[in-house]
């Protein structure tokens, strides 16, 4: 059953009838409502790409008068649980009190030497956060999130990269009554919302806190003045048996957010993936560009950690924000059951944390959020979009 909030409320439906189950979640995450809806969102499972296109164009029919958006996935969250690789749609509906909602359509065009991106809505003064949700086959996603501060400001912006069981070709997104098979679509909060965001990148760092003394593009070369890879080797040698496993099947770097800070323990690091070693030029390949002088400290990424980083997260986040009446969830499709063995750990990591609120998402092939206020593509990690009281 959907949870009865003020302004919250979420659905879920599981069955091969993805119309018939479109019209079922929507309609349990509105009858939860106490008002008349101004954003609803939803999600969508399903094999056959086209059977998931008519389940959208249905959902978006269910609420008149709300803006609604949605898209495809590989997996949904709602009513209390996730779901992966299964039939099922998700909804979450919210009404703001007056607050508004504004969708966007952003497309890609060619110019000459770059790419422009258009479509997004003219800031106002009091936009509080944009939802994105993209196709990560078409849309630069970490091109326009990482520069989105030249055009949006510090607006923060929280979302995922959907997807569809089919992978290329199968992603559908769903904006103001229109279906798009390419680019990215969202929508911008604004007026008297009082909302946050939660990012957890689930990782535990290993080895001391270190200065980039030496790279070339996305090849870290030296750290504090010794070659990259032999520090690494250092590190990895005085670990125990199970952290260097963790290594070999996943190590990360984390780039400190804060170069003042006194110490960078976890949930201080921007995460990026290592993607390989040069042993000729002593090298470490990271899934960034680096700059000397920026701190870096190695990671690594279990179930423990990611469940242990998220749950300080949220018991954090209430502590200072107080009541919460309802969330979005973008949960990596690496987590779920790969990681935890379970769909609903995350779900229920927010239920246990946050309460009994109206949540909804999906199991995204990537995740947008801010880190030390400036927005980033993430992976393994959950980007949630609080609503507090």
């Amino acid at each position: 059953m959907a949870v009865l909030t003020s302004r919250f409320s979420d659905g879920l439906a599981v069955g091969p009838d993805l119309v018939g189950a479109a019209e079922a979640a929507v309609r349990q995450a509105l009858s939860g409502l106490s008002g008349p809806p101004d954003l609803v969102c939803f999600f969508i499972c399903g094999d056959d790409p086209e059977e998931v296109a008519r389940a959208g164009l249905r959902a978006m029919r269910m609420a008149p008068g709300a803006e609604i958006i949605g898209c495809s996935a590989t997996g949904v969250i709602g009513d209390g649980q996730g779901v992966e690789l299964t039939s099922a749609v998700s909804a979450w509906a919210a009404s703001f009190d007056g607050g508004r909602a504004t969708t966007f359509a952003l497309e890609t065009l060619r110019m000459e030497d770059r790419f422009v991106i258009i479509g997004l809505p003219d800031r106002d003064p009091d936009d509080r956060v944009a939802v994105l949700l993209a196709d990560p086959y078409s849309f630069p996603t970490d091109a326009f999130v990482e520069h989105s501060c030249d055009v949006l400001g510090d607006l923060p912006i929280v979302g995922g990269l959907a997807n569809g069981i089919g992978g290329q070709g199968s992603v559908r997104l769903f904006a103001g009554g229109e279906m798009y098979t390419e680019g990215a679509i969202g929508v911008m909060l604004s007026g008297p919302i009082n909302v946050s965001t939660v990012v957890s990148q689930g990782c535990r760092p290993i080895g001391p806190t270190m200065v980039v003394t030496r790279s070339e593009d996305n090849l870290l070369l030296e750290l504090a003045g010794q070659p990259a890879l032999a520090r690494l080797e250092d590190i990895v040698s005085g670990l125990d048996e199970e952290d260097r496993e963790l290594v070999a099947s996943g190590l990360q770097i984390g780039v400190a957010m804060d170069e003042y800070a006194e110490s960078h323990e976890r949930g201080d690091f921007l995460i990026r993936g290592i993607l390989g070693i040069d042993p000729e030029r002593e090298a470490v390949a990271v899934g960034d560009v680096l700059d000397i002088g920026q701190s870096v400290r190695f990671q690594v990424r279990d179930a423990a950690a990611a469940d242990e980083d998220l749950y300080e997260l949220l018991d954090a986040h209430v502590e200072q924000r107080g009541r919460i009446d309802g969330a979005l969830l973008f949960s990596c499709n690496g987590r779920g059951s790969a990681m935890f063995g379970s769909s609903d750990h995350d779900v229920l990591a927010l239920h246990d944390t946050l309460g009994p609120i109206g949540m909804a998402g999906f199991f995204a092939a990537g995740e947008v959020g801010p880190v030390a206020g400036h927005n980033h593509v993430h992976g393994f990690s959950a980007a949630i979009l609080v609503f507090s009281a």
